[in-house]
C-alpha cells in the first residue's frame, strides 16, 4: 500500500490480513467474504490466517430514482435492515420500498445459488466470524451482514475491511465485537478512489476463489 492506495483487491487482502495477525490460529475461525467484491480480498485472509473461506451475500436496496443511495440492506436469511430517516426524507411509501427489497431478494437468491450451489452454508455457532468486504462507504450492507450472522450465535464478529471512513467504524463498532479497517481517512471518497484497481468482480472469479483452498 502506498499513499493510502492499494493495487487491487488481491494486494487489499494480504494487508489486511497482516492487521488481523493475532487472530491466527484461533480455534473456531472462520473468514466470510461479502460477494462480489469482498470475496478476493477475504480470500487472501483466509489463506494468510489458515481459515475456511464462505460467503455471505447482502444486497443494498437502492431508493427509487436514486439507485446509488441506500435506504437499506438485505441479507442471506431474509433479515432486512431499513435506514428510516432516509425513507422518510425521501418519501417512500412502503409500496414502493417492498418493490425494491422483492427486486433485490430475488437477485439475492440468484447469486447464493450461483456461488453456493446446493452447498448449504457454514454452520456459523460458536465460530468467531471474520466479516469483510473490500471496503465501507455507508455501512448499511455490512450492518445488515452483522445482524444477519448474530441470529446463528457465533461466538464473535470481526468486521474487516481495508478502508472505511470514521462514522461507519463507530456505527459498526456499536453492532460487531471487533472493527478493524487498515485505512480510516478522515475525508472519506468513494471506495474506488482508494485502489488503483477497482474493476468489478465477477461472478466466475468469486465462484473460482470459493474453490480454491485456503489451507
Amino acid at each position: 500500500m502506498r499513499g493510502g492506495t492499494f493495487a487491487d483487491r488481491r494486494d487489499a487482502g494480504v494487508v489486511l490480513a497482516d492487521a488481523l495477525a493475532g487472530y491466527r490460529g484461533a480455534s473456531d475461525l472462520l473468514v466470510l467474504g461479502l460477494p462480489r467484491g469482498g470475496v478476493p480480498v477475504a480470500w487472501e485472509v483466509a489463506a494468510a490466517l489458515h481459515a475456511p473461506l464462505d460467503v455471505l451475500v447482502v444486497r443494498k436496496l437502492g431508493a427509487p430514482r436514486w439507485e446509488e443511495l441506500a435506504v437499506g440492506a438485505i441479507a442471506s436469511g431474509g433479515l432486512v435492515v431499513r435506514n428510516d430517516d432516509v425513507v422518510r426524507s425521501l418519501r417512500i411509501s412502503d409500496e414502493q420500498l417492498q418493490q425494491v427489497i422483492d427486486r433485490e431478494a430475488a437477485e439475492l437468491a440468484r447469486r447464493e445459488q450461483a456461488y453456493r450451489g446446493g452447498r448449504p452454508p457454514i454452520d456459523l455457532a460458536g465460530k468467531t466470524v471474520i466479516l469483510v468486504d473490500d471496503g465501507i462507504a455507508t455501512g448499511a450492507s455490512m450492518l445488515a451482514a452483522i445482524r444477519a450472522i448474530r441470529v446463528a450465535g457465533p461466538a464473535k464478529i470481526v468486521v474487516a475491511v481495508p478502508v472505511a471512513p470514521p462514522s461507519a467504524c463507530r456505527q459498526l463498532a456499536d453492532a460487531a465485537d471487533d472493527v478493524v479497517s487498515v485505512w480510516v481517512p478522515p475525508s472519506f471518497m468513494a471506495v474506488g478512489e482508494y485502489y488503483r484497481d477497482f474493476r468489478q468482480t465477477s461472478d466466475d472469479e468469486v465462484r473460482k476463489l470459493l474453490a480454491t483452498p485456503t489451507r
